[in-house]
């Protein structure tokens, strides 16, 4: 009797013991996901970090252009830089290496919410053979921005210059010695995360192309022919115009099409009831003019929302408030002000102003049918440019090339 008992009591612990491991056996997934969910919350995700960068160059080298040849954005260099995010984790090892085709998913949600956003730069070199970037701080700055504003991971934009310098040393061949000439830089980055549904992206990457460019006008200036446009808007209050987002761009193509079918290069982006002046096509916009208060003003839109703040906006109005020889401002104007100008002979230049031009002349602006003819230089009748159209354009080359010392921290030498 006791011995079965005894048994019996065994057989019954061993069946609780047994149900008690499979019970145990079945949490301990669930056990292992919390713990490292909360290990991924807890964790500090990786910086982007320039000293871990690794470098495999292409042993491909493709052939130089000759300057005299090439087109904007049609030639590359052999390398690019990539380096990829992911949420929890971090930034990933930066990459250097040929030059090629990225490996994304059909689901990549830049391909479907528009998830990207890039800058505009250009490396030079001066009359001794070293490298110089312009203001690099300024660009990353508003790449950091614009990548916040369509919910794009942030990064240490010191490292990421550090990183661009790397790969400028690696083709360092590709960097035309040639004032006027320059290696076009294009960091870009993009949403990678593999799925259809509408959210922030939990995957993204950063990569640097970069394309040899000759001078915006090879054979001297050509001031441009502008159609004021009231029917579509380049940007608008709380939207994306202070940002240098993809999806801003394709929409204005469109309209640009439409002004070239009629003989106009560029379309001058006009916002509200009042007709304010904002954009010269992916361009900002200055006026030279003698203001109704009669004095001699140098004038851009504000930087409102709708206005992108170039980087070669704010060194023209660095360098002309340091001349101190006009006033420099920046406020809201109409073309209805322009208008009114023009027909009192009070407007002296206008132009719009970039990275990949630097300065742009404006000969003509069609408005609401009429044809407002912009001076160019009252002292010489064949000059497609204004005087200081044409000064501050040589200011700003004399910096980047190193001509010129220039305010601190504007022609950085790549060591």
């Amino acid at each position: 009797m006791f011995a079965r008992r005894t048994l019996h009591q065994a057989v019954k612990a061993n069946n609780a013991f047994r149900a008690t491991a499979a019970v145990q056996k079945q949490l301990m997934p669930s056990r292992i996901i919390a713990q490292r969910l909360y290990s991924a919350a807890t964790a500090t995700p990786a910086p982007l970090d320039a000293s871990k960068i690794q470098i495999n160059p292409s042993k491909n080298l493709k052939p130089l252009q000759e300057n005299s040849k090439l087109v904007f954005g049609k030639t590359f260099s052999d390398n690019m830089l990539i380096v990829e995010w992911e949420a929890g984790k971090g930034w990933g090892t930066p990459q250097i290496s040929e030059y090629g085709k990225i490996h994304l998913e059909p689901s990549a949600v830049v391909f479907h919410y528009s998830f990207e956003c890039f800058e505009g730069m250009k490396a030079y070199k001066d009359k001794q053979g070293r490298i110089r970037l312009f203001r690099p701080d300024m660009n990353m700055k508003r790449f950091s921005r614009s990548a916040q504003r369509i919910a794009l991971p942030g990064f240490e934009q010191e490292e990421l210059i550090k990183c661009i310098e790397q790969l400028l040393k690696v083709d360092e061949r590709w960097i035309p010695n040639e004032r006027g000439y320059s290696l076009y830089l294009r960091p870009t980055m993009i949403g990678t995360q593999e799925s259809l549904g509408v959210g922030a992206s939990n995957k993204a990457m950063i990569f640097v192309i970069a394309s040899p460019v000759g001078p915006y006008f090879p054979t001297g200036f050509a001031a441009v022919n502008l159609l004021a446009t009231t029917e579509r808007v380049r940007a608008w209050p709380g939207g994306t115009g202070d940002a240098k987002v993809g999806g801003n761009y394709a929409p204005c193509i469109k309209p640009q099409l439409d002004a070239n079918k009629q003989g106009f290069q560029q379309n001058l982006w006009l916002f509200g009831e009042d007709h304010q002046v904002t954009e010269v096509g992916t361009m900002n916009c200055f006026m030279f003019w003698t203001n109704e208060q009669g004095e001699k003003e140098l004038v851009t839109p504000e930087l409102d929302g709708q206005i992108l703040p170039g980087v070669t906006r704010d060194s023209i109005l660095t360098l002309a408030r340091q001349w101190g020889e006009f006033k420099v401002t920046e406020r809201r104007f109409t073309m209805h002000d322009v208008a009114k100008a023009s027909k009192e002979g009070r407007i002296h230049e206008m132009f719009g102003a970039g990275t990949a031009c630097i300065v742009c002349p404006i000969k003509n602006i069609n408005y609401d049918g009429q044809d407002l003819k912009i001076p160019l230089d009252p002292s010489d009748t064949t000059s497609q440019a204004g005087p200081l159209t044409k000064r501050l354009n040589n200011a700003i080359l004399d910096i980047q090339y190193g001509e010129v010392e220039g305010p601190a921290g504007w022609s950085v030498l790549v060591k």
